[in-house]
């Protein structure tokens, strides 16, 4: 087992070590000039120099990237163009949005899913199967921002129960946040939880028939607890391996949620930093989104374990 985690840590190393190449290579490539941009078109060409220089971009591309990737080892993730503000203060700030929104997320299509999968697993072959992975179908089909725009449209302005976008802040309580959150959560959740419905619809047709629920069954378990404690546990491994990507994307892939609903998150400092080429904000950002994501496969990996003893075993 600790050689495993070790060679899995070794693994996650060496993916964030070429993420940062890529991601670091990519935008300098990108066109545009973030000191012209600052200043404007029309500024001198002499005061375009000297905020380059002053803000290091005149530097080799590689001794700009080992700065970088040295200052994030250490914390330090350098300073905004725009802002002129350090990054991390930016992303301590928008962390509290996006981090509960995914999290929320994550919790609402978990709770659609597995029922529904489960149920239908259940049904195979039956009319309530067709009629379940239909409903999954459009989920996959349709994308998040449409959802998004028609919860606005019924319970924003329809029915006034929600503020249609905005974010009021945690420090007026939990109850106002909770609430600007909840139509971008499940406009988030539908279509994962549509994704997560078909694999565990899956997985638990396989574990059906394998022959330990034959026997359950032929020992008079209830049906109930046949699906639930042995067939659906037996199942988790691509479950939890969907449920960990899911999160992943939540956590990191909120861009057009957040600027639909107007959030204060991550998702959204990134496409302001694209379209204003705040360059060091794009790069540490995406690093980080990049580092969530791979810790979060991580954890995944590493949590087969406890779903499965059989390769705790192993």
């Amino acid at each position: 087992m600790l050689t495993y985690i070790l060679r899995r840590l070794g693994v996650s190393v060496l993916t964030l070590l070429a993420a940062s190449v890529v991601v670091f290579a990519v935008l300098q490539v990108a066109p545009g000039d973030p000191a012209r941009l600052m200043l404007g078109m029309d500024a001198p060409q002499e005061a375009v120099d000297a905020l380059r220089q002053q803000l290091g971009l005149n530097a080799p591309l590689l001794l700009r990237y080992f700065h970088w990737l040295g200052g994030m080892l250490v914390g330090d993730f350098g300073r905004s163009y725009t802002y002129s503000v350090p990054v991390i203060d930016l992303v301590r700030d928008r962390i509290g949005v996006s981090l509960p929104l995914a999290i929320i997320a994550l919790i609402l299509s978990t709770a659609i899913a597995l029922p529904v999968g489960v149920f239908a697993a259940s049904r195979r072959g039956r009319a309530a199967d067709a009629i379940a992975m239909g409903a999954t179908q459009f989920g996959v089909a349709v994308p998040n921002f449409w959802f998004a725009l028609m919860l606005i449209y019924v319970f924003a302005i329809g029915l006034r129960l929600v503020p249609a976008g905005g974010f009021p802040g945690w420090s007026g309580g939990m109850a106002p946040g909770l609430e600007a959150l909840i139509l971008p959560a499940v406009a988030l959740a539908l279509p994962q939880a549509a994704i997560l419905a078909r694999v565990t619809r899956s997985a638990v047709v396989e574990v059906l028939g394998e022959d330990f629920i034959r026997t359950a069954r032929a020992k008079g378990l209830p049906r109930r607890k046949v699906l639930w404690r042995h067939a659906l546990r037996n199942a988790m491994i691509p479950v939890v391996t969907i449920m960990g990507l899911q999160f992943a994307f939540l956590l990191a892939g909120t861009i057009i949620i957040e600027n639909v609903f107007y959030l204060p998150g991550l998702g959204r400092l990134v496409f302001q930093a694209i379209t204003q080429r705040d360059l060091i904000v794009v790069q540490s950002v995406v690093m980080l989104l990049v580092a969530s994501v791979v810790v979060i496969n991580l954890l995944v990996d590493l949590s087969y374990a406890i779903v499965d003893p059989r390769l705790r075993q192993a």
